[in-house]
């Protein structure tokens, strides 16, 4: 076999499997309804957030990554908050694991979170995400959706910096401007 052949093979497979990570669904779309289940019993719907730019983190409540991006979102939701930003976590279980209200109230009160945070089943995110049964799920995995309730960035479908501070903030800026401008536009 030629070096030339043995190149084109592997690179045929790396790409084969590296988008078994990324989903099928594009971006923009229009968000589909969610339901959110809060530790209170509570179900909120997620179009009640209409009009506001929603960052949604899905998490598994046990992974230090996801715990970290709980602390960003709490920080960017007291910054961004009075002009319409809404952070939304969702827990479900991991393998092996449980996401309950009583675990998902001792995670809020344990890290202080000053935003809703609910829990819900592998069926349904996966469902609201649009993943398909043999797609890898990246955790944690962030959806923004912008005034109109169209989804404008995913994880895994090119926007990789939705877990770093920075890159967020600019993004929700950018968002948060976009439907400033349009709610003066039609004073």
């Amino acid at each position: 076999m030629t070096i030339r052949k043995f190149t084109s093979m592997t690179l045929c497979a790396v790409f084969a499997v590296s988008t078994l990570g990324i989903t099928s669904t594009t971006v923009p779309r229009k968000s589909p309804e969610f339901t959110i289940y809060q530790p209170s019993g509570k179900a909120t719907l997620l179009s009640s957030y209409q009009g506001k730019v929603v960052m949604m983190e899905f998490f598994f409540l046990r992974s230090a990554k996801c715990l970290e991006l709980a602390h960003i979102m709490n920080k960017l939701g007291q910054e961004f908050g009075s002009r319409g930003f809404q952070p939304v976590a969702i827990a479900f279980p991991a393998p092996q694991s449980d996401a309950n209200g009583p675990l998902v109230s001792q995670m809020v009160e344990s890290f202080k979170l000053t935003y809703p945070v609910g829990y819900t089943n592998k069926d349904n995110v996966d469902q609201y995400l649009g993943r398909q049964e043999k797609e890898l799920l990246r955790i944690p995995q962030v959806v923004i959706i912008d005034r109109k309730g169209v989804i404008r960035a995913q994880t895994g479908l090119g926007d990789p910096k939705l877990e770093d501070e920075n890159s967020l903030r600019s993004l929700l800026d950018g968002l948060l401007k976009e439907g400033a401008t349009a709610s003066a536009m039609k004073k």
